[in-house]
């Protein structure tokens, strides 16, 4: 695996099955109540330029139960490119801890952080991916239905930065994706194209529709996210007209399969993108994906840190 984790892109195959294999073991050993201080003496530094609730809990909790300690840094701490330049940030915490978990607006500050320092940084969100929470998702998909390949996932709504990750998550594993979104909301080409390709080698398959009962049809899997993401709050009213159609609601659940499951990264704008009788229905999972967060982070927290140690003056 590589040093940082900034992308779905980045992993192979492999690398998600072993993540998920690590992440199912110490899940088991928290249940279990056996500790697991793999990450003993260990510190990560969690930048936030956005606000964040499964995110801060989740790395900071995780950290405590591998036996480490989280380091929690508002925007008034960090400023990120104009207190400091983002390379001094990267520079200073390389010497006092042993990774960087980094929630940003833009997804060149990941990607800066990652280049200067010299220890691990896990991309916790950014404008571009949100890789973090698609793999949870893929890993409770793995939990519910013992298989990735072949499940027939129609994400519904914005062509955002989940929904780029849920590309490259789908294209790495053999998921048969389709995006149902409004003219004008699609995700970027490039990420489409990539995902494509991706599918292509590893036997998935990806489309893009404006149609979500038609993306709906037959479905084992709906997922959806806020039609307004952070730092689009000015566009909140025409986005609300432009995807009233695409509200994960009761009538859009009977299109899917009988058994389906219905995702939501959280947090959810209830009566907007989906209503509160699915989110809270029988169908939904949306508590299982948050809870699995923490799991999977603390694979990817034990994969990528165990190893390393922070520069010393």
């Amino acid at each position: 695996m590589t040093k940082d984790l900034l992308s779905i892109k980045d992993l192979t195959p492999t690398e998600i099955d072993s993540l998920f294999s690590l992440a199912a073991d110490l899940k088991e050993q928290q249940r279990k109540g056996i500790a697991h201080p793999l990450l003993a003496g260990k510190s990560l530094a969690m930048i936030f330029e956005k606000p964040s609730l499964r995110t801060r809990v989740t790395f900071e909790v995780g950290m405590a139960e591998l036996g480490g300690r989280a380091i929690h840094l508002v925007p008034a701490d960090i400023q990120l490119g104009e207190r400091e330049a983002v390379k001094d940030v990267a520079k200073n915490l390389e010497r006092w801890v042993d990774g960087i978990m980094a929630r940003t607006f833009k997804h060149q500050a990941v990607e800066e952080l990652a280049r200067h320092a010299a220890i691990p940084v896990i991309n916790g969100l950014s404008d571009l991916t949100h890789p973090c929470q698609v793999l949870a998702d893929l890993f409770t998909l793995r939990e519910k239905c013992g298989k990735l390949r072949g499940l027939k996932v129609a994400y519904i709504g914005d062509g955002n930065n989940v929904c780029h990750s849920w590309l490259h998550g789908a294209g790495k594993t053999g998921i048969e994706l389709t995006v149902a979104c409004p003219k004008g909301y699609e995700p970027h080409a490039a990420i489409l194209a990539s995902a494509r390709r991706e599918a292509e080698t590893h036997g998935g398959g990806i489309g893009l529709l404006h149609d979500p009962r038609q993306a709906a049809q037959g479905a084992d899997v709906l997922y959806t996210d806020v039609w307004t993401s952070m730092g689009q709050e000015a566009e909140s009213a025409k986005r609300r007209r432009d995807f009233r159609r695409f509200q994960v609601n009761a009538a859009l659940v009977r299109l899917a399969k009988p058994d389906v499951l219905v995702m939501h990264c959280l947090p959810a704008h209830r009566g907007e993108e989906i209503t509160d009788e699915v989110l809270d229905g029988p169908h939904s999972v949306v508590y299982d994906e948050a809870e699995n967060r923490l799991h999977v982070q603390k694979a990817i927290l034990v994969t990528l840190l165990r190893d390393t140690q922070s520069q010393s003056t």
